[in-house]
């Protein structure tokens, strides 16, 4: 059963939450602070995040930057808002996902459950996929550049697997976007090109990704023999 941590500091939504969540086989944890949070995601064993932008000690952004610091785990961000800045924000520090408050239960579950769905699905080709300087293991979900190992979030990973199966091929935005988050996810294509930014960065000095104008994005490097 899937363990989910929630990191907000309203007293009174981790005990619903976590009953409507125990209906879809997965358990809920909470935690009133930073601190606690950061406490209970040392000790393991949980497979997503749920962080309140609003929150004592420090908003959800500097939290989610801490936590992405030493871990790739999904993270969903809540903003009070909903406003564009806010989930521009959260996904330039590394968030998986983001839902305005305020929010059904039932969407915060279904967008949970797409972020652990990508993590855990099975990869099309059990192989790793080998460019001139990088490589992209799905089986294990890691990446190396020019020899050495990248850190990417689920997000990224999967950004980087999708364009890494057809290089040369172009996608639009919105392939990217029903590729890494559904149909039904309420995003918008900026949250792409924010994507894209963060993968380029980690994937310096290689120039692996192209934008192709008004088509969308393509990898540009050669396959190679492992």
């Amino acid at each position: 059963m899937p363990r989910i941590l929630l990191i907000d500091d309203d007293a009174e939504l981790g005990g619903p939450l976590a009953a409507y969540f125990a209906r879809f086989d997965m358990a809920l944890e909470h935690a009133l602070a930073p601190s606690a949070g950061l406490a209970r995601l040392a000790e393991g064993g949980f497979d997503a995040v749920i962080l309140d932008v609003m929150l004592p000690e420090m908003d959800g952004f500097q939290l989610c930057r801490i936590i992405r610091q030493g871990s790739d785990i999904p993270i969903l961000m809540l903003t009070a808002r909903g406003e564009l800045t806010d989930r521009v924000v959260g996904l330039e520090l590394g968030a998986d996902d983001y839902l305005p408050k305020p929010f059904e239960p039932r969407e915060l579950v279904a967008r949970v459950q797409t972020i652990l769905r990508r993590r855990v699905a099975a990869p099309p080709a059990a192989h790793a996929l080998h460019f001139d300087g990088l490589s992209v293991d799905a089986a294990t979900r890691t990446v190396r550049r020019l020899g050495q190992p990248v850190e990417l979030t689920s997000t990224e990973f999967d950004l980087l697997h999708l364009l890494a199966r057809s290089p040369g091929s172009v996608f639009s935005r919105d392939d990217i976007l029903s590729a890494l988050r559904g149909h039904d996810a309420d995003l918008y294509t900026r949250a792409v090109d924010i994507v894209v930014s963060r993968l380029r960065k980690k994937l310096e000095p290689l120039d692996a990704i192209k934008t192709l104008r008004n088509a969308g994005y393509t990898l540009a490097l050669a396959r190679r023999a492992p």
